[in-house]
């Protein structure tokens, strides 16, 4: 992944915020759209493209492009760097290879103490009822 390339290929569109912000916020557009298109990167490998659209397959449009909104702030300039912020983390933390889980078993021990204690409970619940008077 190569940051500097993908940071050249991002398109930015400013858009009027809903929200607070009186008259002023009817004249300034500060939420800005933040679009890339995948499939078309030259900063992305095959590989990290094809797990990029598995990864994020549920965030993209129809022709494979990620689009991010950023609105938090009444500044243009400050909501333009945290979706660059959150853009990359976004692209860093769907390329990362999590590992394979090992399936273990409990040790004989725990087997032993988890059945002490529901023999434990059970008589403690036991010793609660009525006598029988019988």
């Amino acid at each position: 992944m190569n940051q500097d390339v993908i940071f050249r290929e991002l398109l930015f569109k400013a858009v009027r915020s809903s929200g607070a912000g009186g008259q002023h916020v009817n004249k300034v557009a500060t939420r800005v759209e933040l679009s890339f298109d995948i499939l078309n990167s030259e900063g992305l490998s095959d590989t990290e493209k094809e797990r990029l659209v598995e990864k994020l397959e549920n965030r993209l449009t129809k022709d494979h492009i990620l689009l991010l909104q950023g609105d938090t702030t009444r500044s243009q300039h400050r909501n333009k760097e945290i979706v660059i912020t959150r853009f990359f983390k976004l692209l860093t933390d769907s390329l990362k290879v999590s590992k394979k889980r090992k399936p273990t078993k409990p040790s004989k021990s725990a087997i032993e103490k988890r059945l002490q204690n529901k023999q434990k409970n059970a008589s403690k619940k036991e010793s609660r009822k009525k006598p029988n008077l019988d």
